[in-house]
């Protein structure tokens, strides 16, 4: 099957994808995924993460098979908005071009996390998938030597500290889509109080809110053990000054980032 065959300005809009989770990884994205898929104005992908904008074989020759990827939404329903969420989108560098392509009315939903609970969340899921064999301390103390030196600097795996700095991941989808396109809420308080920030997900999305929201927990690997205070007096050292930069733009109280 050609790689090339559909252009997206050709593609009639009801096959257009609406909307994405895109990022980030190990925020929440697969409980708001969740979430969303039981409202009966969605329709989700049944598979969460599609990995269709960052497989770089799909791109290598221009247009890809955008058929391809609305294979995973032919269950959807004629009034139903289509989504999907793929945590990377946000993390690798080509995405947001590819997506503005695609789809420019896209609207993206961002969740963040405090970025040293989310960099040992990642290394404990990839310690559990058997694709980690360093220590946490390890791990990231030596992370700029593991990633491969190239154009970008994304790497599936081992950027624990990469993938928190999380201004310059909004910037470069602001730069391809309006702020009014992008929805960017914090993971704490989808745990903390689902209900309300569902509300800001369907507001954003223009649909009805859900009723009767009962708190998800997924996708939880169990710890080994709890951080120790020096990984994380080294991360806040790493994070703490891009923490107070992002809690500016967004205009955020990040005192709980900040915290011990």
């Amino acid at each position: 099957m050609s790689l090339i065959s559909e252009n997206p300005q050709k593609t009639r809009a009801s096959k257009l994808v609406d909307f994405l989770i895109c990022g980030t990884q190990k925020g929440g994205t697969t409980a708001l995924h969740e979430y969303l898929a039981n409202h009966p104005d969605l329709c989700l992908s049944a598979n969460k993460e599609l990995h269709f904008f960052d497989n770089e074989e799909m791109f290598q020759q221009g247009a890809p098979n955008y058929a391809a990827y609305h294979a995973a939404f032919l269950h959807r329903k004629p009034q139903q908005l289509a989504g999907e969420s793929t945590p990377i989108y946000m993390y690798w560098d080509p995405i947001p071009q590819r997506l503005k392509t695609y789809n420019a009315k896209l609207k993206l939903i961002v969740l963040l996390r405090d970025p040293i609970e989310r960099a040992y969340s990642h290394w404990n899921m990839e310690r559990a998938r058997n694709a980690e064999n360093l220590s946490f301390w390890d791990a990231i103390r030596n992370e700029s030597q593991r990633i491969p030196r190239r154009l970008t600097q994304e790497h599936r795996v081992y950027s624990y500290v990469e993938r928190g700095f999380y201004l310059a991941q909004l910037l470069r989808l602001w730069a391809h889509f309006p702020r009014s396109s992008v929805l960017v809420l914090r993971t704490e308080e989808l745990k903390r109080d689902p209900q309300a920030t569902l509300r800001l997900a369907t507001d954003f999305l223009g649909v009805g809110p859900l009723q009767q929201v009962q708190p998800k927990n997924a996708n939880a690997t169990p710890y080994l053990a709890p951080l120790s205070p020096a990984e994380r007096a080294y991360l806040h050292g790493v994070f703490d000054g891009e923490t107070r930069r992002l809690g500016r733009v967004l205009e955020w109280d990040v005192s709980e980032w900040l915290a011990d």
